[in-house]
């Protein structure tokens, strides 16, 4: 259930997802949604099979991570494994909780979900931020899910970003908007194998952060697509990232992948893996950077397999 629309954290550095996770920015939303209207819509049957999250179930991921400006400067791979672990009561609502061991690179961590007929909403993570405390919970997934379609996932102004990049000695704020949209279906290839009529999930986010020393503002974005498997869950993210620095004109750009190669679904009593048949960065020491990557999207949205 790893927000890969989980999302979303290092907007001016990198914002993944990217969370998945598109995201449009206000100007072309509009214009989006009209299309979308005017296209009929088809009702994904059995939703709730693209979303298994019991107790037990793992996978694990091959990571890539691509970092740099106008030019590739470094790359990294790397191994992540979420898991099911449980579930956890909190204010009189059972959450289901995630552990990754390393998400994006970051690290291990835990997440939290809530899954009903309405939809998936994220309630947080451990370690979280203090940005991110202001924002759950959100929804990450409506159901019924209907192919094409579109909602508002954040649209929250003036938050507290918990940091104080220029260093003036008092925190900045920030303005955080996000939208998730449902793509249509389509086959994806992964190192466990292809995936027909997996579902496309798209969002974008934008954080306009306003230094309040500088009296300038600054914009991060974060866009990401993940691809969910009937039965299977999160299949494949792509996250891209862009944060203008504060040191120069160029804007860094970091790119997160992670392809599932390894599944185990309790519910089916199968395990999937290779072998087997089948159907920080530049700105890694940016605080910002941090801040975005703890924005979940459907891996971090896009992070619920």
């Amino acid at each position: 259930m790893r927000s890969v629309f989980t999302p979303y954290a290092n907007w001016l550095s990198i914002l993944s997802s990217s969370i998945l996770v598109g995201i449009f920015y206000l100007s072309v939303c509009p214009i989006y949604s009209v299309g979308l209207a005017q296209t009929p819509k088809e009702v994904v049957s059995a939703v709730d099979e693209y979303f298994p999250d019991q107790e037990g179930n793992e996978w694990r991921y091959r990571g890539r991570m691509i970092e740099g400006g106008m030019v590739e400067i470094a790359e990294k791979q790397f191994t992540n494994v979420s898991t099911v672990i449980g579930e956890e009561v909190r204010e009189g609502m059972t959450l289901t909780v995630f552990h990754d061991t390393n998400p994006g690179d970051q690290g291990p961590s835990d997440s939290y979900y809530r899954r009903d007929a309405a939809g998936i909403r994220y309630y947080g993570s451990k370690p979280g931020t203090t940005l991110e405390k202001q924002l759950i919970p959100y929804q990450i997934v409506r159901f019924p899910i209907e192919i094409p379609s579109s909602f508002q996932q954040l649209d929250r102004k003036d938050l507290d970003l918990g940091l104080d990049l220029d260093r003036d000695g008092r925190t900045e704020r920030v303005d955080v908007q996000a939208v998730v949209t449902v793509v249509g279906k389509e086959d994806v290839t992964v190192p466990l194998g292809t995936f027909s009529e997996s579902i496309r999930l798209e969002a974008r986010m934008t954080m306009d952060v306003h230094l309040t020393h500088m009296q300038q503002t600054v914009r991060g974005t974060d866009t990401m697509t993940a691809w969910f498997g009937r039965g299977i869950g999160l299949l494949k993210y792509v996250e891209r990232q862009t944060v203008p620095s504060l040191a120069s004109s160029e804007d860094k750009v970091i790119e997160l992948i992670e392809e599932l190669e390894e599944v185990t679904i309790k519910d089916q009593m199968a395990s999937l893996g290779r072998g087997k048949s089948s159907a920080q960065r530049v700105l890694r020491d940016d605080a910002l950077h941090h801040e975005l990557l703890q924005i979940p999207w459907p891996s971090r949205l896009f992070t619920y397999p």
